[in-house]
């Protein structure tokens, strides 16, 4: 895995990724650095691309995501409210 972050110092420089994991609200990367250190980089940093879960899942039986469905829904019935006149 490779740094790509266009400020960060060791940008360019190669990593041995060990892990890709979600914590304190991000996606980041788990490398060993050259010392045997484990380093850990958010992976928007990176040039490495899990797979989406839900794609991963799905295996391609469905276009939409539920959460994104239910947003959707959401969004219509707002727009529906205001165009009536009965906004929350």
């Amino acid at each position: 895995m490779r740094v790509t972050h266009p400020f960060h110092p060791l940008r360019g420089q190669e990593f041995r990724l060990l892990e890709a994991k979600h914590c304190w609200g991000l996606s980041r990367a788990l490398c060993e650095g050259d010392d045997g250190q484990v380093v850990s980089f958010p992976l928007a940093w990176t040039d490495y691309q899990g797979q989406d879960p839900f794609v991963a899942v799905s295996a391609g039986r469905s276009a939409f995501r539920v959460a994104d469905l239910l947003e959707l829904a959401d969004l219509l019935e707002r727009g529906l409210a205001h165009k009536s006149g009965d906004v929350k």
